[in-house]
């Protein structure tokens, strides 16, 4: 019998050149190399595929310079392969364990000790040039965060940048102290607030955009978190989150399409 080529070699020793034909962007290559250095296993190609796609649509959309700060927390084989970012510095993880993580649906949270800390301190400078996004793939429990940040722990007044939501509704802030409130219950999807201009911010949940009308203040020097506001004792999620990217302005519809086809794309691929 005449055995394949490549047939009797492990995943991870199947050169790259040849398992990688479709993964046309320098930046997504990077990435998928990094994430199975970290794992200790190659990805399946649709999986890189799906990444890859996700990168190259980015670009097209013209968004993909606007991000800052990413992680896909979903598609690798372990959790530290995770915790490789996408784009900027690794998130520091605090409690999270392997039987967290779930290869489609990302990182479950415990509602009271588990977040990200991001790493990632808005500029002074960008006070009318944010965005800070997540997806949800699971939502549960009630008046939690999925990402905020805080300079006092417990202290609300000095939140600034949140998304946040109740039993039915949901809440935001970006770059501004009040919290603004939309009447409707949250369902998993893209979370994320984006600011271009002093007067107002757009915030996007349940696959809509929101025109809140509330005046800028600078960023609070403080770094994000998902899972919760910062350290805050009471706003820790127990859903789970797949993707999160934090930076400078962009269109969040074009953001949110990208990022619920590459989940589409991750749980098919994905056996």
């Amino acid at each position: 019998m005449i055995t394949p080529l490549y047939g009797q070699l492990s995943p991870l020793r199947i050169p790259t050149q040849i398992r990688r034909a479709a993964v046309s962007d320098s930046a997504a290559e990077a990435y998928l190399q990094a994430v199975e250095t970290a794992d200790g296993l190659q990805l399946e190609q649709d999986v890189a595929n799906a990444i890859n796609s996700f990168v190259v649509g980015c670009k097209s959309d013209g968004i993909w310079s606007a991000i800052k700060a990413s992680c896909i927390l979903a598609g690798a084989r372990t959790l530290s392969g995770a915790l490789v970012p996408l784009v900027g510095s690794a998130p520091t993880n605090s409690n999270f364990v392997s039987g967290d993580f779930d290869r489609k649906n990302g990182l479950k949270g415990n509602g009271s000790t588990k977040r990200l800390n991001s790493n990632y301190f808005f500029p002074t400078s960008n006070q009318n040039n944010a965005h800070a996004a997540c997806f949800a793939s699971e939502i549960t429990g009630a008046a939690k965060f999925l990402l905020g940040d805080a300079a006092t722990i417990g202290s609300s007044s000095l939140t600034n940048i949140s998304v946040s939501f109740a039993a039915s509704q949901s809440f935001s802030r970006l770059n501004c102290v009040q919290q603004t409130t939309a009447t409707l219950a949250p369902t998993s999807g893209t979370f994320a607030v984006s600011r271009s201009a002093g007067p107002s911010f757009n915030f996007r949940r349940n696959g809509a955009t929101q025109i809140v009308s509330v005046s800028s203040a600078a960023p609070l020097q403080v770094a994000m978190s998902f899972f919760s506001r910062t350290n805050s004792p009471a706003s820790f999620f127990d859903g789970r989150l797949s993707f999160y990217s934090i930076g400078e302005n962009l269109d969040l519809a074009l953001l949110d399409t990208r990022v619920s086809n590459l989940m589409t794309a991750l749980a098919a691929a994905i056996p």
